[in-house]
């Protein structure tokens, strides 16, 4: 038995697996950051800091005369993000039955807050918990505008600044919700899809980025930026009535800007 106490609940294997593949499903498309960020792990609950590699001196250590000198390691430690949810008992013993329409909703929107809160300590930092790409990011913020027919000249820049710079490619792109909408939309219009344009400019994803405000562009070299889990997003059970499981999906992580001058943010 451990923590997530999944024995106690009153729910199938079969159950159990419907759980986690919805939960898989749901949330990697949201998972923005980690297609765009090097991920590490996960390495367990117990797994609590993330090394830096760094000291900060402390001065004369306690003990006799004055000749040794103390340091302390500096760590950033992992933070614990949980929702939760519950759901019906009779939905999952339907479920157990055959059927194939359960009500998984309240999972499903779990599911995707935690994703989002994810994205937005990447890409935009959790005050004193992790600082994030974009406001790491040394370069002037500049403003893509409401139409996407301006995006590629923006992207193209980013690169060119980048390289500049020495950080090489490929690149990704992370667009916000409406960024995202308003560039897929013009392939609508006919003529070579904004999408494609963009992707022949970055050499790498385009990746849509709930939580974004606005979008960055990222180097794609390695080594700059590190998400590192913990426990990767696992359910856990809470406590039942007649009527409802009580569940929570959880995920532990922190996050370090190796290099701030890989990545040019963009306001929307």
């Amino acid at each position: 038995m451990n923590h997530l106490l999944r024995s106690h609940a009153p729910i199938s294997d079969a159950g159990w697996k419907l759980l986690d593949d919805e939960a898989r499903q749901r949330s990697l498309p949201a998972l923005a950051a980690r297609k765009l960020v090097d991920f590490s792990g996960p390495h367990g609950w117990e797994y609590s800091a993330t090394n830096l590699g760094h000291t900060a001196e402390l001065g004369v250590a306690p003990g006799e005369g004055d000749g040794v000198i103390g340091f302390q390691r500096r760590v950033l430690p992992l933070v614990e993000v949980r929702a939760d949810f519950e759901l019906s008992r009779e939905q999952l013993r339907d479920a157990d039955r055959g059927a194939d329409d359960t009500d998984l909703g309240p999972l499903d929107q779990a599911a995707h807050q935690v994703a989002v809160t994810e994205n937005v300590a990447v890409f935009h930092g959790w005050q004193n918990v992790a600082t994030g790409i974009s406001e790491a990011s040394p370069y002037e913020k500049a403003r893509l505008g409401e139409s996407p027919s301006g995006y590629p000249r923006q992207v193209a820049n980013a690169i060119d600044l980048l390289l500049g710079n020495g950080i090489s490619g490929p690149y990704g792109l992370a667009l916000g919700r409406d960024q995202y909408r308003r560039v897929v939309e013009t392939a609508e219009h006919g003529g070579y899809p904004l999408f494609e344009h963009l992707r022949k400019i970055l050499e790498g994803p385009i990746v849509w980025a709930p939580g974004v405000d606005g979008a960055i562009v990222v180097s794609l070299r390695g080594g700059d930026f590190l998400l590192d889990s913990g426990e990767d997003l696992s359910i856990g059970y809470d406590s039942h009535d007649s009527e409802v499981v009580r569940l929570y999906l959880e995920e532990s992580f922190s996050f370090h800007v190796a290099t701030p001058e890989a990545a040019v943010a963009f306001t929307p």
